[in-house]
């Protein structure tokens, strides 16, 4: 078997076992400075809306020559309002890409003509993509639209399948997800577009799926938990985590490959901008799944179930009989002496003679009375032999 497999091994029947309930306070603040610096990037920089939200004209010039430089200045030479807040960026290492605020149909034409005589292109060769503002408001509505039914559904799914304190558990991992996913992206500054939001959406289904894995294991543990004494919900539920922990780490390992893939030889290596805005979606939001559903979820679920009486009653009963079980212990640890002379004596051979002026004998080693007089001591055998030459 491997390390990985008897490390599940042993995580799986407890013979390992992570204490991630127990130390939630930990995971709550490492979680509390991660949302403060990606709440910060929201709130401070800002998300870069692309033009599909925010409205806009784009022009993409396919040119191995020309510079981020002379096409802004090709712009600001064409003369169209809001040519000096154009946005210029290198797409790759063939083509450039221009945006502006929102331009009539003649003003575009304008600055396609104007990129075309600076850059030495063809005109029918410069892609133009005019979006309006109200359009582009449309889209960002429904975008959050669909977010709002989905985290909906997610709520009555898990109550209906579990119940509504692990419903809200899984809904307060997916917001962490959530804020830390736009945070980041937000930071790093890359554009927000439709690529992003099914990128955003993604993760939150693997994020939800991964939880849905652990409270599964949870629900199976902590079946008729409240009938007996041996363990807490949050005990359960940590062997439940520690269960599936490794799963957890291995379907994460194999969705974030391909997503790194992406970003490094995609992005980094061949240049293709457009994948950047979904694989660092996808990358930042599979992380922050794996670790919300393992230090975040659960814990939190643990935290509302044990604010029920019937939990609170588990806990007490618990306590107690692990206090019986310790003043049990200690009883037996003060008879140590006695005990062990016991031991002593049962090893030594019933037929052995101990010596008279000793003084000692079995019930004085033991905590007994001492014997005194006279010992008896065993029958000789005498053969026939003996008993001939006798007579």
């Amino acid at each position: 078997m491997s390390r990985m497999g008897t490390l599940a091994h042993n995580l799986y029947s407890g013979e390992v076992s992570y204490d991630f309930v127990g130390k939630r306070n930990r995971w709550y603040a490492i979680s509390g400075l991660i949302l403060i610096l990606a709440l910060v990037g929201l709130f401070g920089r800002g998300l870069n809306l692309g033009i599909e939200f925010k409205g806009g004209s784009q022009f993409t010039v396919p040119s191995a020559t020309a510079t981020v430089e002379s096409a802004r200045a090709s712009v600001e030479k064409s003369g169209v309002p809001g040519a000096d807040a154009a946005i210029v960026t290198q797409v790759g290492s063939d083509k450039i890409r221009i945006q502006t605020p929102p331009l009539t149909p003649d003003q575009s034409a304008t600055v396609t003509r104007q990129l075309a005589t600076d850059l030495g292109v063809s005109q029918g060769d410069i892609g133009v993509q005019l979006v309006g503002p109200s359009w582009g408001g449309e889209i960002t509505q429904r975008a959050v639209q669909g977010l709002i039914v989905f985290l909906v559904l997610v709520v009555v799914f898990l109550s209906a399948y579990f119940e509504w304190r692990l419903a809200i558990a899984a809904l307060v991992a997916l917001l962490h997800d959530l804020l830390i996913t736009i945070g980041i992206y937000a930071l790093t500054g890359f554009e927000v577009t439709p690529a992003t939001v099914i990128g955003v959406l993604t993760i939150l289904g693997f994020s939800l799926y991964d939880t849905v894995v652990v409270f599964d294991k949870v629900k199976e543990n902590t079946r008729g938990i409240t009938s007996g004494n041996r363990a807490t919900y949050s005990e359960a539920a940590n062997l439940a985590l520690n269960q599936t922990l490794v799963r957890s780490i291995n379907t994460s390992v194999v969705a974030l490959l391909p997503v790194a893939s992406i970003l490094i030889v995609g992005v980094g290596i061949l240049g293709a901008g457009t994948l950047k805005d979904l694989a660092l979606a996808l990358f930042i939001g599979t992380a922050a799944g794996t670790y919300s559903s393992i230090f975040i979820a659960t814990p939190v679920a643990c935290q509302l179930q044990e604010r029920r009486p019937e939990m609170k009653a588990l806990t007490a009963r618990v306590a107690a009989r692990r206090a019986s079980g310790e003043g049990k212990r200690s009883a037996r640890k003060s008879a140590t002496g006695s005990t062990m002379a016991t031991a002593v004596l049962d090893t030594v051979d019933t037929d052995e003679v101990i010596d008279d002026a000793d003084g000692v004998t079995r019930e004085s080693l033991s905590g007994g009375a001492a014997s005194t007089g006279p010992r008896s001591q065993p029958k000789k055998n005498t053969t026939r032999s003996q008993r001939t030459k006798k007579r």
